[in-house]
């Protein structure tokens, strides 16, 4: 089973891009994070409630790896934890390429990976050029084109071609518990086949 680490945590009880970083997180099984904005068992998004409020809520926790920070950097750009609307900043989890259904372990916590986190245009009104770094073409060429937008503002192309998405990933809650900044993670893969993470 591998292991990573819980760097930071954060919640925020407004619906704003960034979240802020604290001491601690109280996350409840299949609600989500006490105190976030994005917390319940019914979609909390907002682009998503407008279009069906009854959708299951399948985005209680985001996570994001700190390595994305590091990519960001070499690029141009400086951004830290919760600026992303993560609420859990990992160290050493191969977050995207993990499939369907791990589970985190973060203590007594368990999280249930349900899929990515689809950048949109709300990151590049963050940092102007940010979008790019989030998003790279699935065939590994590199691109300097603008990300091609879906009706809901997500990114589904580039340059023609379909899209690896970096932004971190969503999760439910299925034991509840409080999570820290130095807490080890342990990664339990499903049962196979697995299926690879898709936004959600």
């Amino acid at each position: 089973m591998p292991t990573g680490l819980v760097l930071s945590v954060s919640r925020d009880l407004m619906h704003r891009f960034s979240k802020v970083p604290c001491d601690s997180i109280t996350l409840a099984a299949s609600l989500g994070v006490v105190g976030d904005a994005h917390a319940g068992t019914l979609v909390q998004h907002r682009s998503r409630v407008r279009r069906d409020p009854n959708q299951q809520n399948l985005r209680q926790v985001h996570l994001i790896h700190a390595e994305l920070f590091a990519e960001a950097a070499e690029r141009g750009h400086q951004i830290g934890p919760g600026d992303l609307g993560e609420n859990i900043t990992t160290h050493g989890v191969p977050l995207l390429d993990l499939p369907v259904g791990t589970l985190l372990h973060l203590g007594e916590v368990v999280v249930r990976l349900t899929g990515l986190r689809n950048p949109c245009r709300q990151i590049d009104d963050f940092q102007k050029g940010l979008l790019k770094v989030v998003v790279a073409r699935a065939d590994g060429v590199p691109s300097t084109a603008e990300p091609t937008l879906t009706a809901t503002g997500g990114v589904d192309r580039l340059d023609g071609s379909r899209v690896v998405r970096k932004a971190g990933v969503m999760g439910v809650v299925t034991c509840g518990g409080e999570v820290r900044p130095g807490q080890a993670i342990v990664v339990v893969l499903p049962d196979g086949p697995h299926t690879a993470l898709e936004p959600v």
